[in-house]
């Protein structure tokens, strides 16, 4: 069963990094894991998220971490019930990483596609955080704290 996730991503300028984490049902933080900033491009992960909510992609990373998957990556106790997610999706998760990947391959190349929208949005919204601002987001309905 999926449940939202609130996620918040921080932008360190200085630190040339972004850092996440989540809350699932119940206040169970899930911490994320620090990412290059780049050129001030969207973090993997947040684009990770926009694209997976706009396609409906239930069983990529973000709907895993809603069910409760526990990856090495995010930091938390590996638990038998959070492997069993992963385990049972391993094939969705490595599909959808591919799905993400061409979608941003497309918006980034001005082709249509349809996660566009919101990844301008969300480029947006990333391009205009201060070092240390932060933007809070809700998979998968995409809301904005």
């Amino acid at each position: 069963m999926l449940f939202a996730v609130q996620v918040t991503f921080r932008k360190l300028i200085e630190q040339r990094a972004s850092t996440w984490d989540a809350t699932r049902p119940k206040n169970v933080r899930v911490p994320g894991t620090t990412m290059a900033l780049g050129r001030g491009d969207l973090p993997h992960d947040l684009t990770q998220l926009v694209v997976e909510a706009t396609l409906g992609i239930e069983h990529g990373f973000w709907g895993c971490v809603s069910a409760g998957a526990t990856f090495r990556s995010t930091g938390r106790k590996r638990t038998h019930p959070g492997r069993a997610v992963i385990a049972a999706h391993r094939q969705d998760l490595a599909r959808a990483e591919q799905i993400v990947g061409a979608h941003v391959h497309f918006w980034r190349d001005g082709l249509p596609t349809p996660a566009g929208e919101a990844l301008s949005t969300f480029d947006s919204l990333w391009r205009t955080l201060p070092d240390g601002g932060a933007l809070r987001v809700e998979w998968p309905s995409l809301r904005v704290a």
